[in-house]
């Protein structure tokens, strides 16, 4: 599964963009999971040059902060599955995310 699309990668807000803004204003743009355990990650904001996210990560503790996508590439599963991007995900706000499991 292709992680990050043209289309994709042209919707994203940049870095530091919503930094200002109440979570509820703030939109999730793409879900990324690891089908075979339970991380996930929610992206509101990208910069293509570093092919950096930021945005909500639920994996041991539920934290905000920055992921790479040439991470989320990089892991591979027990069952040789990697990362997928949640293609029904839809759309939602930041702290819809941050207050109930979407």
């Amino acid at each position: 599964m292709e992680l990050m699309t043209q289309e994709l990668e042209a919707i994203f807000p940049a870095l530091y963009s919503n930094e200002s803004r109440d979570s509820k204003d703030v939109k999730v743009i793409a879900k990324f999971f690891d089908p075979c355990g339970s991380w996930t990650w929610y992206a509101t904001e990208y910069d293509p040059k570093e092919r950096l996210f930021f945005g909500l990560v639920r994996g041991f503790e539920n934290e905000l902060g920055y992921f790479s996508l040439d991470e989320l590439k990089s892991v591979k599963g027990p069952l040789g599955l990697g990362i997928e991007r949640d293609l029904h995900f839809g759309e939602h706000t930041l702290a819809e995310v941050m207050e109930r499991r979407i």
